[in-house]
């Protein structure tokens, strides 16, 4: 199975500082001329892993950036709360000259996407949240999955990437090495303290209180295979943000590269409804 696409050449990639860090920031163009799509990555992950469903809508502008510590970007000295994250969304669509944009976020970066949404409920239109949960007040995995999530090693060494894939990702990974392998291909070295200090961000944080002021129109897409997250969590989440709608995908914490076309595809609609609502 390929994961890498020709649209990592086409990325504008630029550098960005923000108070003590310097985050990498990656825009693909689109064609479409709607409102762009900020996408934000799962924990330690640089924003390579996003370019099967980058790929997968070549039509829309795309917005994308290594968290701070994750991927290329560098560590703050200090640990940072979500606020101090969902700031960085708002400085790179402040220096991208971006008044506001659709909002999809991956298993962690779907808690940051909930609390831009919140934050800043003027810059974000929509909202996707993919993979993700309300939280520390959560239901919570299998504790070996936890074990395995709670360090960065499998950004370190991609063999034993491969070799766990299956088990803490779920769905296509456990039965396809391919998939497995590819996806290991698509990975970047996190900073340690960066990732650990992505960790303790979610510590004591929490939507629940909250998810019910939620005004963005919501799509909560979430796999029926997922180890990480179980897909109790997507339906909480659902039931607590007014008007959202849930779209349960078959397969694991991946879906969004291993069914990267249908999921897009139901993103696609989504932004769709924008055009309706304005006509």
């Amino acid at each position: 199975m390929k994961l890498r696409h020709s649209t990592e050449e086409e990325l504008h990639v630029r550098w960005i500082s923000i108070d003590e860090v310097t985050v990498r920031v990656a825009i693909r163009e689109g064609t479409d001329g709607r409102i762009p799509l900020l996408l934000l990555n799962g924990i330690g992950a640089g924003f390579e892993m996003l370019l099967p469903f980058v790929d997968a809508l070549p039509e829309t502008e795309i917005i994308m950036f290594d968290a701070p510590g994750a991927g290329k970007s560098s560590a703050p000295t200090l640990p940072w709360r979500m606020r101090n994250y969902a700031k960085v969304c708002k400085r790179v669509l402040d220096d991208l000259d971006v008044p506001f944009a659709n909002v999809m976020g991956v298993s962690w970066g779907g808690a940051l996407a909930q609390q831009f949404a919140r934050q800043y409920p003027q810059r974000c239109a929509r909202l996707i949240l993919a993979a993700t949960s309300p939280g520390n007040i959560m239901i919570p995995g299998r504790l070996p999955v936890l074990w395995h999530m709670s360090n960065p090693r499998r950004y370190y060494d991609k063999q034993y990437m491969k070799k766990i894939a299956g088990t803490i990702y779920g769905g296509k990974m456990r039965t396809n090495q391919l998939s497995a392998g590819a996806f290991a291909d698509l990975t970047t070295r996190p900073s340690k303290r960066g990732y650990y200090y992505q960790m303790l961000a979610l510590v004591g944080w929490s939507s629940l209180p909250w998810l019910r002021r939620i005004r963005q129109p919501t799509i909560v897409m979430h796999g029926d295979d997922d180890p990480i997250i179980p897909t109790a969590n997507a339906r909480l989440m659902t039931s607590l943000i007014p008007g959202a709608k849930l779209m349960i995908v078959d397969c694991g914490h991946l879906f969004m590269l291993t069914r990267a076309r249908r999921v897009a595809a139901v993103v696609k609609r989504f932004f769709e409804q924008e055009l309706e609502e304005v006509a």
